[in-house]
């Protein structure tokens, strides 16, 4: 990957499939909703719906599917996907270690997800992984979800910090969509669907995992402290 040329001075994060390995959930809980409705959703169509937000996923549904109970469907999934998150979700390989280091050193940090308040909440407190954001930016938070920048433009307000000088990390095409449009550098770290060739285009970076993009970063803060 090509070094960073900046020095961030925060870094914010996506939840779903970045932070938490969720996505593959999500994917059973709509398999899930599609047998007890005893019907069929293609995969084509369910890898169309990953990471995107709820009323992006019901407009899809509802377009490709016009025939079904959008809302009944996703009723269902819901309710399926509930009972997994209060199982417990895995945590990504990696992103202990890294926010660690980043609270370490002092740097700011913020969570930019498409989930809703609830949940987003629910899932941060059920992983631990809320001890380490000051603040958790929600899709109950704003009008327009991801692509839009909306998301990463208020996370970066509410630490104070120029959207320019904020390091994004995302694994879906409509986060780095959203980061690129809110004028933030993102790193993708792919979960199950591979960037697109027009993603790819916009030339930002992609890591192969957390760690890699940890590596990324440390080459260029160094031993740098909080002050």
């Amino acid at each position: 990957m090509t070094p960073l040329d900046f020095t961030p001075a925060a870094v914010l994060f996506d939840m779903d499939g970045l932070m938490i390995d969720s996505e593959r959930a999500v994917m059973e809980s709509w398999r899930d909703a599609a047998r007890d409705h005893q019907i069929t959703l293609e995969d084509d169509l369910l890898h169309a719906m990953v990471g995107m937000h709820e009323k992006l996923c019901y407009a899809i549904l509802r377009e490709r599917r016009p025939d079904l109970d959008t809302m009944a469907i996703l009723n269902t999934c819901d309710a399926h996907y509930h009972e997994r998150v209060m199982a417990g979700l895995p945590l990504k390989p990696g992103i202990v270690s890294l926010l660690r280091w980043l609270r370490d050193i002092g740097m700011p940090r913020a969570v930019a997800t498409s989930t809703r308040r609830d949940r987003a909440d629910q899932k941060l407190a059920n992983t631990g992984l809320i001890e380490f954001f000051p603040l958790v930016v929600t899709g109950s938070d704003i009008e327009h979800p991801k692509p839009a920048p909306d998301i990463y433009l208020k996370a970066a307000a509410g630490l104070g910090v120029r959207p320019q000088d904020c390091l994004v990390l995302e694994d879906s095409e409509p986060g780095v969509r959203a980061a690129l449009a809110a004028g933030m550098t993102p790193i993708q770290i792919p979960d199950m669907k591979p960037p697109s060739a027009e993603l790819l285009a916009f030339g930002h970076r992609v890591a192969p995992s957390l760690g890699e993009a940890e590596m990324l970063l440390r080459a260029r803060l160094g031993q740098q402290v909080a002050s």
